[in-house]
């Protein structure tokens, strides 16, 4: 859950802390008090888009922190992505998150004690934290969010099998689409191909080694100044094993290096340092044995043959002529070779390839039109289990007689996307399969069934959403689910109802509701009251929790905008009564 929310600079709030509990928080507070700084905030905590037009003047720039602690699978999941990244959580567990955008409209994140990308935020964001607002129930309206509700609802079966769909179609619109090219471009793909041809037989005629250029270059080298190398090599190696005459008497260095070694050792018993040169000098006489080896082996090697200087000229211009034209060195020219290989396979347009790509084509669209058919099934079978929880929830939110359907229908063939016959009929087919997903509200025996955005009023949008919630937070979801106002336009007993429901959702999740209505307030586990404070040069806003009578006062505010009121003080403290017996229950 959230442990604690603090704010800096953001809007009207100055600086302030909303301590959080892990059952239902409430923030309340006058209209225009910064409440939806708060909701705000949270988006900026957890990778929202960032507005750097409620960045206060002073001091430039807006703060969020939060702490996180969370358990279980929630645990596991986000304490393993934010270790790969390089954060890592505090000694007790906690993990803190921070946002900060400046003014300029710059934004830095931090998370577990390491700067990261603002998207992790986001990543952490989607694993823990569900906000629903007013904005939410509109993007509910649209055909394509309520088939992702759907798909949601349906459970993990029916993801894996979605997946299969998406990864089949992107296959089948890819081969489609690389045939379709290959037809509509053949003559430019001619001519690319030869003159790809052209150079890849250029290429294989000189047929490039790697690093040739570079070994020919050095052996040139010997080659041009091999007399010059060979009386360098004769004279180091007669230095080394022997005279420089061969009359000459004078003794070679290993004989001077053994002389001088044996002398030393003579003396060893003396004085051990002795011994120890001598050791040394034992090492450099098998160096330099070993370097006479080597010296004799080049002079045995070394050759001037002015053939092979004549061939290697004109390999190395045979060389150059590629380079010329593909690359700046003769690697650069055989990976060049290489992308034109393969540049040629994507290139033909012969009609074997032409038909295999046909057949691989027919056999996807089969397995997209044959994984649509069973995603299409189990939509419908989810969509009845959906309906039946969804209206069972709406009794309990003063819609007794309220019903939600949830139609799963063909999509029209004729429209942008390809049409495939699926369960027998011609139906266009996207990456979601052949659906169309329309939630229904019947809002009282006798109505017609009628698509949610013409058969809800603005009340009843707000219950249908609570229920919908309240049916997802069963089957799993995040923690922590953030309401910000979704009970516009209800009141008297379905605003009592309302704040049973999400009291009964708080026994499982952590929940943060923005509100104005004093029936929601009293089934809070924590009551924060979001105050503005207009006494300075700066009108600023911070938050404090209320409890007890000062809890009342605040519901009898929000009753009859008379806080002192006694008739107003009772009718919250009887609020809070029926609140409290509920949550016992």
């Amino acid at each position: 859950m959230l442990e604690e929310l603090r704010i800096t600079g953001l809007g009207v709030i100055d600086d302030t802390t909303l301590p959080l509990t892990g059952g239902m928080n409430v923030i309340t507070g006058e209209t225009g008090a910064g409440k939806t700084m708060v909701v705000t905030g949270l988006g900026l905590l957890f990778g929202g888009r960032a507005d750097a037009g409620r960045v206060r003047a002073q001091p430039g720039r807006a703060v969020v922190e939060g702490r996180l602690r969370l358990s279980g699978r929630f645990a596991e999941t986000v304490h393993a992505r934010i270790s790969d990244a390089g954060g890592e959580p505090d000694e007790d567990g906690s993990l803190l998150l921070s946002r900060t955008v400046t003014v300029e409209g710059r934004s830095r994140a931090h998370l577990g004690g390491r700067g990261m990308p603002v998207s992790m935020l986001g990543e952490v964001g989607e694993q823990v934290v569900a906000v629903h607002g007013q904005s939410d129930q509109l993007r509910l309206l649209r055909p394509a969010e309520q088939r992702a509700a759907l798909d949601r609802f349906a459970g993990p079966e029916h993801e894996k099998l979605l997946d299969a769909t998406r990864e089949a179609y992107t296959q089948w619109r890819r081969v489609v689409d690389d045939l379709a090219d290959r037809r509509r471009n053949a003559r430019e793909r001619h001519q690319e191909s030869d003159l790809l041809r052209l150079g890849l037989d250029e290429i294989t005629r000189v047929d490039p080694q790697p690093g040739e250029d570079d070994e020919l270059k050095a052996e040139v080298q010997r080659l041009e100044h091999a007399e010059g190398l060979r009386a360098a090599a004769q004279l180091a190696h007669q230095c080394v094993a022997g005279g420089l005459e061969a009359t000459d008497d004078t003794p070679d260095v290993s004989t001077l290096l053994g002389t001088a070694r044996r002398t030393l050792e003579a003396q060893a018993g003396t004085d051990p340092l002795l011994g120890e040169l001598a050791a040394r000098l034992e090492e450099a006489a098998t160096l330099v044995a070993d370097v006479s080896v080597e010296l004799s082996t080049y002079l045995a090697g070394l050759d001037a043959d002015p053939a092979r200087l004549q061939a290697i000229y004109e390999r190395r211009a045979a060389l150059r002529a590629l380079t010329r034209k593909y690359a700046d060195d003769v690697d650069g020219v055989i990976a060049w070779a290489q992308r034109a290989g393969a540049r040629l396979s994507e290139l033909d347009t012969s009609d074997e390839l032409l038909d295999e790509l046909d057949r691989e084509a027919s056999r996807l669209a089969g397995e997209v039109a044959e994984l649509a058919g069973r995603l299409s099934v189990s939509r419908q079978e989810a969509a009845a289990r959906f309906a039946d929880q969804v209206t069972a929830e709406l009794a309990g939110l003063a819609m007794p007689h309220a019903r939600v359907e949830v139609a799963v229908l063909p999509r029209p063939a004729g429209r942008s996307e390809p049409t495939l016959p699926v369960n027998g009929v011609e139906v266009g087919v996207g990456p979601d399969g052949g659906d169309e997903v329309e939630l229904r509200l019947l809002a009282h025996p006798g109505a017609p069934s009628l698509p949610l955005q013409r058969g809800a009023s603005g009340g009843e949008l707000s219950r249908v959403m609570l229920a919908i919630e309240v049916v997802f937070a069963g089957s799993g979801g995040p923690p922590t689910l953030v309401f910000d106002e979704v009970d516009a336009g209800v009141g008297g007993q379905a605003a009592v109802e309302i704040g049973r429901r999400l009291a009964r959702l708080a026994r499982s999740h952590q929940v943060l509701v923005v509100t104005h209505l004093p029936q929601v307030a009293a089934f809070a586990d924590r009551h924060l009251v979001v105050a503005k404070d207009t006494g300075g040069a700066v009108t600023t806003s911070g938050v404090r929790v209320v409890e007890d009578t000062e809890r009342a006062r605040e519901l009898a505010r929000m009753l009859a905008g008379l806080p002192d009121s006694d008739l107003g003080i009772a009718h919250a403290e009887e609020l809070l009564a029926v609140a409290a017996r509920e949550r016992r229950s």
